[in-house]
């Protein structure tokens, strides 16, 4: 705290364009959510602030980005669902689920766990920013062409069977949770069906039809229709934002082309007078806390969200900590990960108690605030101060933005978001599995699984198996190359150890030695149990000699564990040689030593060995 002050000029600076530069981006961030432009902004406010104040990295701006974004909208649209569509039923329920998250980041920062985050594997990284992208591009066609699916009758109209069957079901439970018996009081259940207004029904039906639209799949399917009825202004409006974005950046860079657009293509729309639909209205006056997140607290409605929450958290912090990699070779300095984790937990948790979104370290912003000169914490915080003040000053002015202009800048953040380095690399890539004829990259499979299953399923659920499907692999490769590392052929196909030169010629056909270099584990267990299978008929003692095998895994403990039993069967006396502190606690756990290997039978040299050899093993051949 004590060098916040050390940069001021800079830090002004370059938290003033950073804000700037997050205004757009906070505004349609939000309305992207389902929640309105106001949660947005709440967030960058929140966010940008403490996270800059608690956090680890010194020029990181923070704020609604993409991917927290994404599967924000999710949560959203699954909890108002859940509520009858109600927005303001369902709102306390939501922001607990992101101050859930917000708290779980900061118990991940708390346990030390953010050095942990790098180990993410790459195609799984890959494939969800791209379905990031790809659903941010897909959901914003509609809005883009001016369709929204509520305000479609005829599409609307399909959903009312299922409405009235929904509105029913509804008075089921309520009548279940009051202790009415339906069946014995069905007059008070047939009273409260025909209380049902029309008005009900078209509301409920409204619900199930944006439910239906939601996502990337449900764009897909309402597209046909919204191509029969274009609202040719919405969607000018729109490509002309697009427009400036990208053709603005050829001219200048100084000036976000962002905010260039939101400026002359409001300025256009209101200026000329088009009816055009503008975005809610965004609220004057400060922000203030929604006190019902805990005084309607029940832990039953978030229990159903508790994993969505860790896995929103997770996002925020691989996010976050992608920014600060960035601010770092931009800066030649270090950030504290866990301390950044921590401030993006509080600033989360704030941001949720006063209604806003959640957010992560923005790259763009964090780039654009160094280049202006950010060097401290203080310019994260004047980021957020800016924002604040444009609320409290432009708030009604801000209301008057076109929801098309947003759903533009959206669509140049979806183009932006994906990850064109992965692609690319697409075709180059090793192919190192097989199945059949078909050779294939396993980078590649998991990346387009990821990709695949985020956009049209899950999010949650495709990164959390495409984590399953890389560490699978991983264990399987590293199993596979240790495997080739470590020796588990027979002596008559392998090299002799030069103290095994001068081994009694007379003994090779009752003495059989077994070398083992390497570790012993789950890689390597099946080559192991053939060794048994290896020793020929005359053999009355075997030697394992294991000064190589440093490790010994549970999978590798049993193996060893059947492979004595056999021996023992057979009448063959087994002598360690070299044993290792860890294979020796592993084999004294369960009881391999002494049960199966006496303590006599385990020698540290080989030489102490031989001389056993020679005193109990006699020349029957």
């Amino acid at each position: 705290m004590k060098n916040l002050f050390v940069n001021i000029k800079g830090d002004a600076f370059g938290g003033i364009t950073a804000g700037i530069v997050a205004l757009p981006l906070a505004l349609a961030f939000g309305v992207s959510s389902g929640l309105g432009p106001t949660a947005g902004l709440y967030g960058a406010i929140f966010i940008s602030f403490f996270a800059a104040l608690f956090g680890g990295t010194s020029t990181q701006i923070s704020g609604p980005t993409a991917p927290m974004t994404a599967v924000s909208m999710v949560i959203i649209a699954g909890i108002i669902a859940t509520n009858d569509g109600d927005i303001e039923k369902a709102l306390p329920v939501i922001l607990t689920v992101f101050l859930l998250a917000g708290l779980m980041q900061i118990g991940l920062g708390i346990l030390g766990l953010g050095k942990y985050i790098r180990y993410i594997p790459y195609p799984v990284v890959s494939g969800f920013m791209t379905a990031i992208g790809v659903i941010i591009l897909i959901t914003q066609i509609l809005p883009s062409l001016g369709y929204y699916p509520k305000e479609d009758e005829a599409f609307v109209e399909q959903f009312k069977p299922q409405a009235e069957e929904v509105i029913l079901d509804n008075i089921l439970k309520d009548e279940a949770g009051e202790g009415i018996l339906v069946l014995e009081d069905f007059k008070e259940t047939i009273r409260r069906a025909e209380a049902i207004s029309q008005a009900d029904i078209l509301k409920e039906s409204q619900t199930l039809a944006a439910k239906d639209a939601s996502g990337a799949y449900g764009a897909i399917k309402v597209l046909p229709r919204a191509l029969k009825s274009i609202n040719w202004l919405e969607l000018i409006l729109a490509l002309g934002t697009i427009f400036i974005i990208y053709g603005f950046k050829r001219i200048t860079k100084a000036v976000p082309s962002t905010l260039v657009a939101l400026i002359v293509m409001s300025g256009i729309a209101v200026g000329f007078g088009l009816n055009y639909r503008p975005i809610e209205e965004i609220p004057s006056g400060l922000p203030l806390p929604n006190l019902e997140i805990f005084t309607n607290f029940k832990l039953s409605s978030i229990t159903p969200y508790i994993f969505t929450a860790l896995t929103l958290s997770l996002l925020g912090a691989i996010d976050s900590l992608l920014t600060s990699v960035v601010a770092d070779n931009m800066t030649k300095t270090k950030h504290k990960p866990n301390k950044e984790l921590v401030g993006q937990g509080i600033g989360n948790s704030i941001a949720a108690v006063f209604g806003g979104i959640p957010g992560a370290g923005a790259t763009i912003r964090t780039v654009v605030n160094i280049t202006s000169g950010g060097k401290t914490k203080l310019s994260g915080m004047i980021a957020g101060i800016m924002l604040l003040i444009i609320l409290l000053g432009l708030g009604p002015i801000a209301s008057q933005i076109p929801a098309a202009v947003l759903a533009g800048i959206l669509i140049t953040v979806g183009i932006g978001v994906m990850d064109y380095k992965g692609l690319r690399a697409i075709p180059s890539l090793p192919k190192d599995v097989k199945f059949g004829p078909i050779k294939f990259s396993m980078e590649v499979l998991i990346m387009l699984v990821v990709l695949f299953l985020s956009t049209f399923w899950n999010l949650v659920y495709a990164v959390g198996i495409g984590l399953v499907i890389a560490s699978l692999m991983f264990m399987k490769k590293i199993g596979d190359l240790t495997a080739e590392r470590s020796d588990v052929k027979s002596l008559l196909k392998e090299k002799a150890w030069a103290d095994e030169l001068n081994f009694p010629v007379n003994l090779k056909e009752e003495v059989f030695i077994k070398h083992i270099k390497g570790p012993l584990f789950f890689g390597s267990t099946s080559e192991f149990q053939q060794l048994a299978k290896q020793i020929p008929d005359t053999a009355k003692a075997v030697i394992i000699r294991m000064g190589r095998m440093q490790y010994m895994d549970q999978s590798g403990l049993y193996a060893m564990e059947d492979v004595l039993v056999d021996l023992e069967k057979s009448g063959i006396s087994v002598l360690l040689v070299g044993l290792l502190k860890q294979p020796r606690y592993m084999m004294e756990r369960i009881d391999i030593i002494p049960d199966l290997i006496p303590p006599e039978h385990i020698f540290d040299s080989f030489k102490d060995c031989i001389k056993w050899i020679k005193e109990n093993i006699r020349d029957t051949v």
